[in-house]
């Protein structure tokens, strides 16, 4: 072997193990898609939407544990409440109001901290954002279903545990497609 053939082995070899780990550290961040085809129930992909074409939806556990989730739910959506429901996350509304009030995300919180009967309380619940594609968060001032979503947008959902209308946390994931 050549010392030129020798260093493209290294150089191919050092690309193979920075890209393995760029994806690891990515994936551990949340922010790269790691296989999620039997989570996702038929609907939606991991990752954010490629194109314009679907809303990317993000959601963030928070204090909740579990990181954040990010999904593609593709084509036009015709409420922020469907792409959520479309990216293939399971939700449960209250009992009293069905799904007006998103009481969980992926069974969060637990039914042993949050009976979902009525609107959950102000100290704790799941915080309603969107963005443009290569915005910036924006706490929504309608509800998820009385708002439609542009293609290309970003849908956000973020766990706020004891925070006020200002300091709600938006999403922990910029809403920038790769």
């Amino acid at each position: 072997m050549t010392r030129s053939t020798c260093g493209h082995v290294l150089n191919a070899a050092r690309a193979a193990v920075l890209s393995l780990a760029l994806v690891l550290g990515l994936t551990g961040l949340g922010l790269a898609a790691a296989p999620e085809a039997t989570a996702l129930n038929g609907k939606g992909t991991a990752g954010a939407c490629p194109t314009a074409t679907g809303v990317t939806v993000v959601v963030d556990f928070q204090e909740l544990g579990g990181g954040t989730v990010v999904r593609c739910a593709p084509g036009d959506q015709a409420t922020g409440l469907a792409a959520l429901k479309n990216a293939g996350f399971d939700i449960a509304g209250t009992q009293r109001w069905g799904e007006a009030f998103v009481c969980r995300i992926e069974g969060k919180p637990t039914a042993a901290t949050e009976a979902c009967v009525n609107t959950p309380p102000a100290s704790a619940y799941w915080s309603y954002w969107h963005a443009p594609n290569g915005g910036t968060w924006g706490y929504s001032q309608s509800g998820a279903s009385g708002r439609k979503p542009a293609q290309g947008s970003f849908e956000g959902w973020s766990f706020s545990l004891n925070k006020t209308s200002s300091t709600n946390p938006a999403p922990r994931v910029a809403p920038v497609r790769p």
